[in-house]
């Protein structure tokens, strides 16, 4: 299977392994917790930067490895190879990447949905909170009782979509 992985919705780790090659490392961190490097898919010729770090987890003494990938174009790789194109994660990732997910496959993250949706639900949120304060002040109760439930609306404001 040579199928460009930009085309699959997710992409099994084997198969990755099996394919990626370093092409050259551009960074790693004094602990070995952060690596940064340019790999090529052999199969299909197609350019990453592969982004990795190590996640220690100080409760129980476990540590967990997350990869990502990002798919450079031609002049993305030799930006980065010279080091005339910044890289670092997550600044400089505003385009999807592929990133491991526990089930032992690569699956695509477009952060740019994420911003975007976000910054609308909490522009949303925003206003919400601002009515409440609003009809709060017009009532001109401010006595502990009265703080109490503007406070408990503004929580279940919040906590709405927890579901």
């Amino acid at each position: 299977m040579n199928e460009s992985w930009s085309a699959m919705k997710q992409v099994p780790q084997d198969t990755i392994q099996e394919r990626l090659q370093s092409v050259k490392e551009l960074s790693e961190d004094a602990d070995g917790t952060e690596l940064y490097e340019v790999v090529k898919d052999t199969a299909t010729g197609e350019h990453y930067l592969h982004y990795a770090y190590l996640h220690l987890n100080v409760a129980d003494g476990t540590k967990e490895s997350f990869h990502h990938l990002l798919p450079l174009g031609s002049d993305d790789v030799l930006g980065v190879l010279f080091g005339e194109q910044p890289y670092a994660y997550p600044d400089h990732w505003t385009r999807p990447y592929l990133r491991n997910g526990p089930d032992g496959t690569y699956v695509w993250f477009d952060p740019s949905e994420t911003i975007e949706g976000a910054a609308e639900e909490n522009e949303k949120l925003a206003g919400d909170i601002a009515s409440l304060l609003g009809e709060w002040k017009k009532r001109g109760r401010h006595d502990p009782d009265s703080v109490k439930e503007l406070l408990e609306r503004i929580d279940r404001t919040m906590n709405r979509d927890d579901g």
